[in-house]
């Protein structure tokens, strides 16, 4: 069976698609997947994230950011069941390439009117790319949201103008941890494996597979 390829995508910076790559790579992997993740974006954060890791890996972690990805990645996805791609900001024949590359893309959203706005590019690429991958899904996750707030619920509303691109379910909350087990070149779950943060993680996970499965019917 293929490896399906999920990119993590979104053309505005800063949404936090570095953390959500590798915390949901780390969830695959350590519930026995075959993980690889790629680094798509030149500043290459994912790799620096391995190379301060002290401990044995829990998935592989390959540069390619290149706008050749999508003819090379197929091949390389063989010997995994999950690819994960983190993919750079802006719009760019890389951010083309990762997105032709993928069965599913999952585009992090801040709950912010400027992230809101800034989806639109995103979703306009992926529909482009349908005409070429006719299976593609996309879907939003909804990210760094504050802890007791109302302002993800409306984040979720404001993502509904994108017809046929769902918001999942768990949404992503602030919190330090992720930067803190960052800084070690760990995950939450590894860090934290009782934490909040690895519980919505986790969440997070069974729903990307859940989307995974609609994709394969």
């Amino acid at each position: 069976m293929n490896a399906t390829i999920i990119g993590v995508l979104n053309r505005k910076g800063g949404v936090g698609k570095t953390t959500v790559a590798i915390n949901v790579a780390a969830m695959l992997a350590v519930a026995g997947g075959r993980v690889l993740l790629v680094d798509s974006d030149p500043q290459a954060s994912a790799v620096s994230w391995s190379v301060v890791r002290d401990r044995d890996p829990l998935f592989k972690v390959l540069a390619m950011p290149r706008p050749t990805l999508h003819r090379e990645l197929p091949c390389l996805a063989k010997n995994f069941d999950v690819v994960l791609i983190d993919g750079a900001p802006g719009v760019n024949e890389v951010g083309r390439a990762a997105i032709l590359a993928s069965d599913l893309v999952l585009i992090p959203v801040q709950p912010s009117p400027y992230d809101v706005w800034a989806a639109a590019d995103t979703v306009r690429l992926i529909r482009e790319a349908c005409r070429f991958r006719s299976h593609l899904r996309g879907a939003f996750i909804v990210n760094r949201k504050i802890v007791n707030t109302a302002i993800g619920h409306q984040a979720t509303l404001a993502l509904a103008q994108f017809g046929g691109v769902p918001v999942l379910e768990t949404a992503l909350s602030q919190r330090v941890i992720y930067a803190e087990s960052a800084a070690v070149g760990l995950s939450v779950i590894e860090t934290a494996p009782n934490s909040e943060a690895a519980r919505e993680m986790g969440h997070l996970a069974k729903q990307i597979l859940v989307e995974k499965e609609r994709r394969s019917t």
